[in-house]
């Protein structure tokens, strides 16, 4: 999905395992990991109507995640199980169960999402911890008296360096594609027929990553170039479907290249860009960034890569034989 990414980035805490709950008291609330959709359900739908749902969505790779999974356990740990039961913590993937993040219109990460009698009552991003307090005080009350987990939460820290932002949703579009794409006259070329509609697996055989040479031009390929997960036909995950489902909105022809693939260009690029997250959008071999940068460019400019759209058609990859080919 990219974390309150470009997500606001506060310098993270000690490293936490996100989707598993951490160590409480005994008689305190936890944050129960949900791994699939069908699990939300059953636990949401269970809650008592007068009861506030906690719902953190995160994700492995973002660095802000890991503080807010502390802030978030030691909140939790601060309420007592009650009858009826008044709170409840959930931790997500964004990215694993995508379909939930979908239903939240999730575009960043670290997000909170504070939910009662099934309404969304309040969202909170990044990982300010008074602001989270007071919004589930706000909602659910303060702690018991006697605060069961005796444990304040940690204090304020700095951020010191942004981390990229996370987005999903979208149908993924019908349409063969093949993985890579070429350089010249992309936006003329719309898709058909001959699209294959998987990328070949490879390997380039290179030990540590892919080199240099080989990213520098990957990334000008096409003139606009998109590196996601799976294909424009077969998108795997969220934020991916969502990439490719606004540049089709939008009437963009771009080069693509499956990171699924290949682990090697899948690494590579994450120091090639410093950028950690997919997907990613290049644009005359120069990084544009994820989903969220690319929603802002064309939210204050309407133009934005007008010189790659194809006019009177909807967009897409480009024709098979435009496509350039792994080594």
């Amino acid at each position: 999905m990219n974390s309150n990414a470009p997500m606001s980035s506060e310098k993270p805490g000690p490293a936490v395992e996100q989707n598993q709950p951490t160590t409480a008291p005994a008689g305190t609330c936890t944050v129960t990991p949900i791994n699939t959709e069908s699990d939300f359900e059953e636990q949401t739908s269970s809650l008592p109507s007068s009861c506030l749902a906690v719902i953190y969505f995160h994700a492995p790779w973002a660095e802000p995640c890991k503080q807010m999974s502390i802030i978030l356990s030691t909140l939790a740990s601060t309420y007592a199980p009650g009858d009826p039961q008044r709170i409840a913590f959930f931790g997500l993937d964004a990215e694993e169960v995508s379909e939930v993040s979908e239903q939240y219109d999730v575009t960043q990460v670290p997000l909170v999402v504070l939910q009662k009698d099934g309404k969304v009552v309040e969202s909170i991003t990044g990982t300010d911890a008074s602001k989270v307090r007071n919004a589930v005080e706000k909602h659910a009350g303060s702690p018991v008296a006697g605060n069961p987990g005796k444990a304040g939460l940690p204090p304020a820290q700095k951020v010191t360096k942004p981390a990229p932002s996370v987005a999903l949703d979208d149908k993924p579009e019908d349409g063969p594609h093949t993985n890579g794409s070429s350089g010249g006259g992309l936006s003329k070329y719309a898709p058909d027929a001959k699209d294959p509609s998987t990328a070949p697996e490879y390997s380039s055989g290179e030990t540590n990553g892919a080199s240099h040479a080989r990213l520098s031009e990957l990334v000008k390929a096409a003139p606009v170039m998109l590196f996601m997960k799976g294909t424009p036909s077969a998108p795997q995950c969220g934020f991916s479907r969502q990439t490719v489902s606004m540049l089709r909105e939008k009437g963009i022809r771009y080069g693509f290249f499956n990171i699924l693939a290949d682990d090697e260009v899948r690494q590579g690029l994450k120091n090639y860009s410093e950028w950690p997250t997919f997907p990613q959008v290049y644009v005359g071999g120069e990084l544009v960034g994820g989903l969220d940068i690319l929603k802002e460019e064309f939210e204050n400019d309407p133009e934005f890569l007008r010189e790659y759209m194809v006019q009177g058609k909807t967009g897409g990859p480009a024709s098979a034989n435009q496509q350039a080919q792994p080594a």
